[in-house]
């Protein structure tokens, strides 16, 4: 099922305007609306923003962002989910954005931020986030939804980062 922005705008309409923009932080600022594959729309969205950051202030910003990503996700999901039927609506995708830059800054602190190392980020972090290998899926139900949420993909991030760096050790030997 696609929630369309109009229904989650109409949903929040009898609440106060900091949950409506809950709800737009929440969604990605929108890609968890675009149809079909949220999660795969929300993972490229985030795709230019860690670029800009990486490429501007390194890979301390990198992390930083994904700091305040993942502690702002934790806030919005907090807000936006008593108001819903689901404790995951596909249609937040704040948490890919999260898990998408931590693999990223987790190869960064070891090998260029370069759009390859990205895109290799991007890939790994969608395999893991699809297929949940333990522990991903059990994390799922650890701790209020609104961290459940987030942490299933901060440990996709790492399972990605951690897959894409151990390819580059072994191809370079060491």
């Amino acid at each position: 099922m696609i929630i369309s922005p109009e229904v989650i705008t109409e949903k929040f309409a009898s609440y106060d305007p900091k949950r409506k923009i809950a709800g737009w932080i929440a969604a990605g600022f929108g890609s968890g609306w675009l149809p079909k594959a949220p999660g795969t729309w929300g993972s490229l969205v985030s795709l230019p923003p860690v670029w800009w950051l990486g490429d501007l202030y390194g890979v301390e910003a990198v992390l930083w962002g994904t700091l305040c990503c993942t502690l702002i996700g934790c806030l919005v999901c907090a807000r936006v989910l008593p108001h819903l039927q689901s404790d995951d609506p596909g249609w937040i995708v704040i948490d890919e954005w999260a898990g998408q830059w931590l693999a990223f800054g987790l190869i960064g602190l070891f090998y260029e931020l370069s759009w390859l190392n990205l895109l290799l980020a991007f890939v790994a972090f969608r395999l893991f986030d699809i297929s949940k290998p333990f522990p991903i899926r059990q994390i799922e139900h650890v701790g209020p939804a609104w961290w459940a949420i987030m942490a299933d993909d901060l440990l996709a991030g790492i399972f990605a980062g951690a897959l894409v760096l151990a390819g580059f050790f072994m191809v370079s030997g060491l």
